[in-house]
């Protein structure tokens, strides 16, 4: 991979769409030009792209329904019209595209997940711009990420992105929902996204997508902790995306953590889905915290759900907050009789050798952070 900053931009359904049912492609021609644009000013591009059903629905000449069957249909004819619209018009440009379908399967298996990151480095490498969007068209509700949203940040985390932008039918986070209370004002700027910003979100978007603020901001804590800027804004706005390189645009900024440089560490935020929790007791989580310490199991007051040795859990304060996830080390069965005894004890315990620690500090990833 190059030097040159990689940006992954994410154009929400009802930003393809110009808020209508089919895909508008004047405003297409337009974000493609503009993705031209960063390219030239050193940037490079990653698209998520959505409107695969709606493109799917411009294909036939009938209604068709909701169904899950019926969206996965239309996504299968949806995704070959997609992919050749943005190919016709960056063509225009002389720019080369490649289409990647990516599914939660792909990214939480962990050589599924280095197979993604050797294409996306490889496509950039050659100049090419890479189309991601969901594998809707054979997803079950077990191996779907869910939301174009969320699978943008484990898109840029996958491609050690510098910045993700989040295209939508607003101009950021607001006060208050902006379709309701014309006294809503922007938040330019967000540090920690606490329970108070999440309140801000709200329920769904438009009709047309899958998801609304609340899974922005999903997407933006995801990238947040992967030492990633996060910038939502409205698609609709004429060069946003050149402005938001500016600093002029209309936007909501989510401020980078510190990251871990690990790539291990960065597949742990961005892939496996957690099988359990281990809940701990203040001076344990000072010590994950603060002291860079691995999880012992003197520290462990509770263990909930059911999980394997190697699975993926989280790691909660007593008041049930999430401050750090990792790989375990025991299965939830040898937890619950090992809680709360010092490492010496653990293989009287259990009867046989047993590890010394936990969670080690090499398979954890806080996601309590300093903003930079």
């Amino acid at each position: 991979m190059t030097n040159r900053k990689v940006i992954v931009i994410k154009l929400g359904t009802s930003v393809l769409t110009a808020g209508g049912a089919l895909l508008n492609k004047p405003r297409l021609v337009n974000l493609a030009s503009q993705c031209v644009e960063l390219r030239k000013a050193g940037w490079q591009v990653i698209l998520v792209s959505s409107g695969a059903v709606a493109a799917g629905r411009a294909a036939l000449d009938k209604d068709i329904g909701n169904s899950i069957a019926e969206k996965q249909m239309l996504a299968a004819i949806g995704q070959g019209q997609l992919i050749h619209l943005w190919q016709s018009l960056f063509s225009i440009f002389d720019v080369s595209v490649a289409q990647l379908l990516l599914t939660r399967a792909d990214v939480e298996d962990r050589a599924r997940y280095l197979n993604a990151r050797d294409t996306l480095t490889q496509l950039l490498r050659h100049d090419v711009v890479p189309i991601i969007n969901e594998n809707d068209a054979v997803a079950t509700s077990e191996i779907k990420v869910g939301d174009n949203d969320n699978l943008s940040a484990m898109v840029a985390i996958l491609a050690n992105a510098d910045r993700l932008l989040l295209l939508t039918d607003q101009s950021g986070l607001f006060t208050a929902d902006p379709r309701q209370n014309p006294d809503a004002s922007l938040i330019e700027t967000v540090g920690e996204i606490d329970e108070q910003i999440i309140a801000l979100a709200g329920g769904a978007g438009t009709s047309l997508g899958t998801g609304g603020m609340a899974t922005k901001l999903q997407a933006a804590q995801i990238a947040q902790r992967a030492g990633i800027e996060t910038v939502i804004a409205k698609g609709s706005e004429p060069d946003v995306i050149v402005n938001i390189h500016a600093g002029l645009a209309k936007s909501t900024k989510f401020i980078r953590f510190d990251a871990p440089l690990d790539g291990r560490k960065k597949w742990l935020l961005s892939g496996p889905r957690c099988s359990g929790a281990l809940i701990c007791d203040t001076g344990a989580i000072n010590a994950v915290c603060s002291q860079g310490a691995s999880l012992l199991a003197k520290g462990i007051t509770d263990v909930s759900g059911q999980f394997q040795r190697g699975d993926l859990i989280a790691l909660k304060s007593i008041r049930g907050k999430v401050i750090a996830k990792g790989l375990v080390a025991f299965d939830s069965q040898e937890l619950e009789q090992i809680k709360g005894l010092h490492s010496a004890q653990i293989n009287e315990a259990l009867g046989y050798q047993g590890a010394n620690v936990v969670v080690h500090r090499d398979d954890l990833v806080l996601l309590e952070h300093v903003a930079t």
